[in-house]
């Protein structure tokens, strides 16, 4: 099983992702928002547990890791432009699959005194760059998964009310052309391919009674090319750790695969 999750500070919640990976049997997790530098990662709890981690973190924000109980190569920090030092792109390979960890950028607020601001487009500019880069995966004619924080709502079904979302960056439709522009490439969105119909999130605000009301939205995704849609065998969301003392406010999502030892069962809350 690969699983993405958004653990909002590895420092404040490693008891909770290593209760989650025991109980889960998970055997690459997808971490996004880790807001740690690479030596302060507790790395070593993670080898207890039986993964080893690759990392490529940030001071107090941002930040990307992945923990494998599988070798994994390491293939690519960033997406090439030297001159980003927001940590949020984490590429490794595990056998013929290459997998990246994402955290894309949130981009609001869209408009700063009448003008497109500044962390709009970033959004934009940043997406153009994981099209170009999961473009030229997409030519190596292996699986590709890319997963992790999107910062998108797709569709209606992805939140609990559009109506509130409509111009905001996270279903702006500069953003969304930028998705589909995505999409187009051959990445399905491995849940709603599975669950076509199916209103779910991964994620609800700390405020507002949002996860109470279950008011919230779907912006955690795992994408993936044909080579990796030919092997998968189900995907989900699993709400149970949304629910506990001092959550992140997004919930793993995670995707199964035959033939690379990717198919290990979990419980999980509907």
């Amino acid at each position: 099983m690969i699983a993405s999750w958004n653990v909002n500070s590895i420092k404040v919640r490693v008891d909770a992702v290593l209760d989650w990976l025991a109980s889960s049997d998970c055997d690459i997790l997808l971490m996004q928002e880790t807001k740690s530098l690479d030596e302060n990662f507790p790395t070593e709890r993670f080898a207890e547990a039986g993964y080893a981690v690759e990392i490529h973190g940030q001071k107090t924000y941002n930040g990307v890791a992945i923990a494998s109980k599988q070798p994994m190569v390491l293939r690519q920090k960033g997406l090439g432009d030297a001159g980003d030092e927001q940590a949020r792109y984490l590429e490794i390979e595990v056998g013929d699959f290459i997998i990246a960890s994402i955290y894309l950028p949130n981009g609001n607020p869209v408009m700063d005194e009448g003008n497109i601001s500044a962390k709009f487009t970033y959004k934009l500019a940043w997406m153009e760059r994981l099209i170009r880069h999961a473009d030229a995966l997409n030519q190596l004619g292996r699986p590709v998964i890319l997963g992790g924080d999107f910062n998108i709502i797709p569709d209606a079904l992805d939140c609990h009310d559009l109506a509130r979302w409509h111009g905001d960056a996270l279903h702006h439709p500069h953003s969304l052309k930028l998705w589909r522009g995505l999409t187009y490439l051959g990445y399905a969105d491995s849940f709603r391919a599975l669950n076509p119909s199916r209103m779910a999130f991964s994620f609800w605000d700390y405020q507002g009674g949002a996860w109470q009301k279950d008011d919230g939205i779907r912006i955690d995704h795992i994408l993936i090319n044909a080579e990796a849609a030919d092997r998968i065998t189900a995907s989900d969301i699993d709400k149970t750790p949304r629910g506990l003392e001092r959550a992140s406010d997004h919930t793993p999502v995670f995707a199964r695969f035959e033939g690379a030892r990717f198919g290990a069962k979990s419980q999980i809350s509907a």
